[in-house]
């Protein structure tokens, strides 16, 4: 009987799980020299049915596609007095033979990008592009991608959004691991997030403004959609009129598109988050020495930005005076680690795993993932780790040996199994038409994931112990 519809995207999406760049169609080289003039290499890319070239100029290896022959027709330079090498593209991405397809898919979204060079040491062994992965796989991320940078209206932005929905639980279904899903699906909705912003804000104030994502959204690690968390940065002196109506239409725009509105206004249409940068660092600095009751929590919130639009060096700017106000601030620092230990329920969450009480659900991101984040920031924050995802502070401090390698190394694995058995708990919610949230009642577990909750639980308040400790926290 021959497979359904449903069936044949899971059986090649399996394949991505084993599936090595070798396996797909990486097409042989073939090389131009770099002074050879472009009618020249047109002619020889004819007559072998070809779209694109490696160029040698030197000690250099570049691509010409017919994309850079559109540019080069622009120029008053004709075509045959024009050396290939003056419009070659010498900035290659390149991925090993040997590397998996994951590898590869999340190269192409991450530089936008639609061929890369395969190479083995130094030698180039040819060309993927983007539609010979796309046949060997039916991810479609990439087409996701591109549906997202031409879209011309909100309206079109919301399928490529309902096809990342789509995409994640195929790949879930895959056996992929969560940190890959993770970073494919943060990269996709940072576009979005982009695409919407330049549909939205008129040009001018998308050169003068940085726009952020924060929170797990920031870090990287958010897979079903949750509630927004986004920013605005400016640059100092420039005031455009009509912000707070752009800033409406936008988080309008999220919202549409699956992204709720934040309860606590952590959003553009907050002026709180919606300010020039010398305005937000003195923001800054009252939630370090001020006491206001949310400034810690506020400063969590920021510490995980990331930008995905505008000039990022905005945000530079406000990181790196956050990190100079606290130094030498031992009263801020063990306030501001003590949040991790808000949601303390030890003897709590022990009991309700040994005792199936079907009536007492844990909460997967109080009593585990948010543990594990908030006390690596805290960390990062104290030893100016500027990485913003959770795993890598959890690297750079082992790094840095402020974190011993194998309690790093759990951490690692426990955060990883957390996030894995938040989704699978959310998407099952989410077949069932129920709104996605972080309770899991234990009798729904099977054995293995109940002993594996219960060592992530252990490893979590062995993380709560050294922050204790490292922050002082019981002369609080």
């Amino acid at each position: 009987m021959p497979e359904s519809h449903a069936q044949e995207p899971q059986r090649e999406m399996l394949s991505l799980v084993t599936a090595r760049v070798r396996d797909a169609y990486v097409r042989a080289p073939f090389y131009v020299d770099g002074a050879l003039d472009l009618v020249s290499v047109c002619r020889e890319l004819s007559a072998r049915g070809l779209t694109n070239a490696l160029v040698r100029d030197g000690d250099r290896l570049g691509m010409f596609t017919t994309t850079d022959l559109r540019d080069a027709l622009l120029r008053d330079t004709p075509p045959a007095a024009l050396a290939v090498r003056e419009v070659a593209r010498f900035d290659l991405v390149e991925v090993s033979p040997d590397a998996d397809l994951f590898e590869a898919l999340w190269l192409m979204v991450r530089h936008r990008v639609h061929r890369l060079l395969v190479r083995d040491g130094e030698q180039a062994i040819g060309v993927l592009g983007q539609l010979d992965l796309v046949s060997f796989v039916a991810n479609h991320s990439h087409l996701i991608g591109l549906q997202i940078d031409d879209a011309a209206s909100v309206v079109e932005l919301k399928a490529a959004a309902a096809r990342i929905d789509a995409m994640l639980a195929l790949m879930h279904d895959g056996g992929i691991k969560i940190e890959r899903i993770a970073r494919l699906v943060g990269e996709l909705n940072r576009r979005l997030f982009a695409r919407a912003w330049s549909l939205i804000a008129p040009p001018d104030v998308v050169a003068n403004s940085c726009l952020l994502v924060m929170g797990s959204e920031g870090r990287g690690e958010q897979l079903i959609k949750t509630d927004q968390d986004n920013a605005l940065l400016l640059r100092d002196g420039f005031e455009p009129e009509g912000l707070a109506a752009i800033a409406e239409r936008f988080n309008a725009a999220l919202a549409e598109l699956g992204y709720p509105p934040c309860p606590g206004q952590i959003m553009l249409t907050n002026p709180l988050w919606r300010c020039q940068v010398a305005r937000f660092r003195e923001t800054l600095r009252d939630w370090v020495y001020g006491h206001d009751p949310e400034g810690p929590m506020h400063l969590a919130i920021f510490f995980d930005a990331a930008p995905v639009a505008g000039d990022a060096t905005l945000l530079r700017d406000a990181r790196d005076f956050l990190y100079r106000i606290p130094a030498g601030s031992d009263a801020f620092m063990a306030r501001f680690a003590a949040a991790a230990d808000q949601f303390d329920d030890t003897p709590s969450w022990w009991t309700r795993l040994t005792a199936r009480a079907d009536d007492q659900a844990l909460d997967l991101k109080k009593l585990g993932t948010f543990p594990i984040v908030h006390g690596m920031r805290a960390l990062a924050l104290r030893h100016g780790v500027h990485e913003s995802g959770t795993a890598e502070r959890i690297r750079a401090l082992v790094a840095q040996q402020q974190l011993d390698e194998p309690l790093g190394r759990d951490l690692l694995e426990a955060l990883h199994y957390l996030m894995a058995l938040k989704l699978r708990h959310q998407l099952r919610q989410r077949a069932a038409g129920e709104a996605p949230g972080n309770l899991v009642r234990p009798s729904d577990l099977s054995t293995m994931d109940r002993d594996q909750l219960k060592d992530a639980m252990a490893i979590v308040s062995r993380l709560r112990v050294l922050l204790r400790q490292r922050f002082r926290l019981d002369t609080l």
